[in-house]
């Protein structure tokens, strides 16, 4: 069955309520976040959405799928102002124009989003990992902790196996610790930077999406297990996850917007 066969009969949902509910639901006023995130919303329409649209980035291909998909709103994770103050031309100027004239709202959710207790990326990431054992939340950003470590036994080669087969390609391994892991901690996206914060909380193994070059060494002198995922690859359960549920919570259809970096 067709979009229109399906969602026909869906009253719309005013943007303002849309967006006081997201904003409680993932306490964007209480979480602190790089400054250039600007969480919550970002570009806003006439005030109504029939259809949501969620992508990992708000960038020109993005927006453009969107409004190809016939949505009011983008729920993004990495939003439009990461590159900071610039002039409203060239690609900063087509982003804006497109969405504003096609009625599209954008809505961004940075570290509030990797941090949810269920709908978040890290919570995500174990899940479908079936990294099972206790979790504790692990390394603070701004004041607030965004990813878990969990308290489990695998195989190094066996975890590594598992984590290619969920993101779908190749995981780089820094194998610097045991060949059983046992204290493991997971922080989506750029977290390869923090290894020896992620160390001093007593993990052996850290998963994330990416890392700086020293990173590889680091984490040989550490003696810990360093596997690095993709950025996009880790970050992209979150924004399914809260397409889905805005399905749940107010019967409004939603599509993922698959737009990878390879990074």
């Amino acid at each position: 069955m067709g979009f229109c066969s399906l969602w026909s009969n869906v009253p719309p949902v005013k943007l303002p309520d849309l967006v006081k509910y997201l904003n409680s639901v993932l306490r964007i006023d209480e979480i602190r976040d790089y400054p250039n995130a600007m969480n919550g919303l970002q570009v806003e329409n006439e005030g109504e959405v029939t259809k949501v649209a969620t992508a990992v980035d708000a960038c020109e291909a993005t927006i453009a799928m969107a409004v190809e998909a016939g949505a009011d709103l983008l729920i993004v994770h990495h939003g439009l102002f990461w590159g900071g103050l610039a002039p409203v031309s060239g690609s900063s100027y087509r982003k804006l124009r497109m969405a504003i004239e096609n009625g599209l709202a954008i809505y961004s959710a940075h570290l509030p989003l990797d941090a949810h207790p269920r709908l978040g990326n890290n919570v995500l990431l174990c899940d479908s990992l079936d990294l099972n054992g206790d979790r504790v939340p692990f390394l603070d950003h701004f004041g607030t902790p965004i990813g878990f470590r969990v308290v489990d036994e695998i195989n190094r080669e066996v975890l590594h196996s598992r984590i290619e087969q969920l993101v779908g390609g190749h995981v780089h391994l820094a194998a610097g610790g045991p060949v059983v892991a046992r204290q493991i901690g997971v922080v989506s996206g750029g977290a390869g930077s923090d290894i020896a914060a992620a160390v001093k909380e007593g993990i052996d193994t850290f998963i994330t999406g990416e890392g700086p070059h020293w990173a590889y060494t680091a984490a040989e002198e550490l003696g810990v297990n360093l596997f690095l995922a993709g950025h996009y690859a880790t970050e992209t359960f979150g924004v399914k996850a809260l397409g889905e549920h805005l399905t749940e919570a107010f019967g409004l259809p939603w599509e993922f917007l698959d737009h990878p970096t390879g990074l």
